[in-house]
């Protein structure tokens, strides 16, 4: 059986998180939505759960993070190509998305990220594939 994940998310404002994330390409499995939650399919195995603040809270005896003031963590997904992640951070940017940092080329990895409507910070690489190769 192939392991799967599902990141948890809080988010503030549900529908326009939705919103968000569709500009940028990804769906949503209707199965596992309600006014609380959404499931956006990122991958076959790999899918992100956009909670309210309040069903995230459930979920959690600890407080739940502003990631508009700290960092809880850092979402890191591949891309096929350079131009696939710098188009990614550009459809963010336009759907009301940051970017905090700049871009970063280490020759055999390409890097750049952007910040969503709720301070979460997704970076997006690209990996030469001789160097995936080479591990």
């Amino acid at each position: 059986m192939t392991t799967k994940i599902f990141v948890n998310l809080p988010v503030s404002n549900l529908k326009k998180s939705v919103a968000f994330f569709t500009k940028l390409g990804f769906t949503f499995n209707a199965q596992f939505t309600d006014e609380t939650a959404t499931c956006m399919i990122v991958s076959e195995d790999i899918f992100v759960m956009l909670l309210t603040r309040e069903k995230f809270g459930t979920f959690t005896p600890k407080e739940v993070c502003d990631a508009t003031k700290s960092t809880e963590v850092l979402v890191c997904l591949t891309c096929e190509s350079r131009d696939e992640v710098d188009d990614m951070v550009r459809k963010a940017v336009a759907a009301g998305g940051a970017t905090p940092m700049d871009s970063g080329d280490y020759g055999f990895m390409y890097q750049h990220g952007f910040e969503d409507l709720d301070g979460h910070l997704w970076e997006l690489i690209y990996m030469e594939p001789t160097a995936e190769d080479q591990g």
